[in-house]
């Protein structure tokens, strides 16, 4: 039922190893993160000034997508995979803003996300976080549909927002795309954001060089992919204008007022439509 407890063994936290979810909580000035994550946003913020900026920039194109999904595209049903802390303005938020009964799973194996996120969505009758590895689609599909989290017969909004770039190999990256998109239903959505290196000479190219390198070994190892293997990863889907662009470009709310820095074109992000 929604809402219930996924009753998962209890999987024991290091904290002397960094997270994903962790470090962009510490990026958005959050409190649910550690000294080997802040470890890690130091080094990011040592190369990357605005990254802090960035971060809540990433966060403003999600609410956009979402809002745009639920609102125009009536999805009322998503899945959120590797999804960090849902906190303000986190996908069941804004979809339950336009659709109080639209039914949110967020997918993390952090175990300090499952707890965090449990203990918030408890009283949310349409929220619900399992503990599973996304990298095991397969996994999380059947159990999704086993326990009827979710309907796979109808329309999903499937959020990849700045997680599936930890892949490394990127035909496994494409493998696992692949495997959620072939289980959703005609009319599905993929909304998807993933760290670019522009390859061009840039400052951004030089920016997202450098970030990749220091991410290497840290156990948040993310790769800057170029536009082309990108786009591969949602091929066969339909791309909503604008299509695959900077998130800051992606249907901005009105016009711009902070500054663009090199940080805003190490990103990519775009909404694509299952046939």
């Amino acid at each position: 039922m929604p809402g219930q407890d996924d009753r998962r063994p209890f999987v024991p936290v290091d904290f002397d190893r960094p997270s994903m979810a962790r470090v962009f909580d510490a990026l958005m000035g959050g409190q649910d993160n550690y000294a080997a994550d802040r470890v890690v946003l130091r080094q990011i913020l040592d190369l990357a000034p605005e990254a802090q900026v960035m971060a809540k920039e990433v966060r403003h194109w999600l609410v956009r997508t979402v809002r745009y999904l639920t609102d125009r595209e009536r999805i009322d049903q998503f899945l959120d995979l590797g999804s960090g802390f849902p906190t303000v303005d986190n996908t069941h938020q804004v979809a339950q803003r336009y659709n109080p009964e639209a039914r949110v799973v967020y997918v993390d194996h952090d175990p300090v996300v499952q707890a965090h996120g449990r203990a918030l969505l408890a009283a949310n009758d349409f929220a619900h976080m399992a503990g599973a590895d996304l990298t095991e689609p397969a996994e999380v599909v059947e159990e999704l549909a086993r326990t009827h989290r979710l309907d796979f017969d109808r329309p999903v909004g499937l959020i990849l927002c700045a997680i599936i770039h930890h892949v490394q190999d990127l035909d496994e990256a494409r493998e696992i795309v692949r495997t959620y998109v072939d289980a959703l239903a005609p009319g599905s959505f993929v909304a998807l954001l993933h760290q670019h290196n522009p390859a061009d000479g840039s400052e951004a190219a030089d920016v997202a060089t450098s970030l990749e390198k220091r991410f290497n070994g840290t156990g948040l190892d993310t790769l800057y992919r170029t536009r082309e293997e990108i786009e591969s990863l949602i091929k066969g889907l339909d791309l909503l204008e604008p299509g695959l662009t900077y998130p800051h470009l992606w249907w901005p709310d009105g016009p711009r007022f902070a500054p663009l820095s090199p940080v805003n074109f190490t990103s990519l992000g775009g909404v694509a439509r299952k046939p």
